[in-house]
């Protein structure tokens, strides 16, 4: 079951910009390699699914798939 909360897991505070940094969250995100594309997939099949759970797991694959993750931010500090 999902719970949306409205609020940061992580407080953000932006001193600067980080034009590098931007730059990875942007190939990430987008392109036909990156998460959005790979969430999307997995969120338009689960309507072909025969069972409902196949139809779960492909949203939930899909939904941890549009969450942001695993970036490596301290290899791109200048």
């Amino acid at each position: 079951m999902w719970l949306y909360e409205k609020k940061l897991e992580y407080p953000a505070k932006v001193s600067a910009t980080n034009p590098a940094l931007a730059k990875v969250v942007i190939t990430q995100y987008g392109g036909p390699d990156g998460e959005l594309a790979a969430s999307l997939r997995y969120l338009t099949q689960r309507y072909s699914m025969p069972t409902k759970e196949t139809k779960g797991l492909l949203t939930d694959i899909g939904t941890e798939e549009s969450v942001p993750g695993g970036y490596q931010y301290d290899l791109l500090k200048d």
